[in-house]
């Protein structure tokens, strides 16, 4: 069985690249959103032309951005979100919402600094889990 797994959230760590070495022997495709922060931000005004005002310049890139966001999330078999520790993820709570209204197998990645604040998309998530080689393993097991 191959499984298809969209790894979404924060970018500004290797956990991709973690997961997707230490899931190397596995059947598995992985697909995730633009990870260049500065090319997702202004995708939308780099395509379509600028915007003065703020709001809809980020509206823009959020609506394109979206388009590959959705086709991923709905394709996967698992969808992994991962909350790091530097930034309000507004954007990774709002993936793990949708991959849980689409009943898709939602494991949640974090420390345990934010167990309080994400206990909803945790109560959501089939797994959570604090390390990316957990992710693996995770994957490892359901595939064997």
């Amino acid at each position: 069985m191959k499984l298809k797994v969209y790894l979404s959230g924060e970018i500004h760590s290797d956990w991709r690249e973690e997961i997707m070495s230490g899931a190397a022997d596995l059947d598995v495709a992985f697909s995730a959103p633009v990870t260049d922060h500065s090319a997702s931000d202004d995708c939308g005004v780099t395509i379509m032309g600028p915007e003065e005002n703020k709001f809809w310049h980020d509206h823009k890139g959020a609506k394109l951005n979206a388009i590959r966001t959705r086709k991923g999330i709905e394709d996967a078999d698992v969808v992994v979100v991962r909350f790091g520790d530097k930034y309000k993820q507004w954007n990774a709570a709002f993936d793990a919402g949708y991959a849980a209204a689409l009943g898709k197998s939602l494991i949640v990645l974090h420390g345990p600094d934010h167990q309080h604040a994400l206990k909803e998309v945790d109560s959501a998530a089939l797994a959570v889990a604090e390390q990316p080689s957990q992710v693996v393993d995770i994957l490892r097991y359901v595939l064997s």
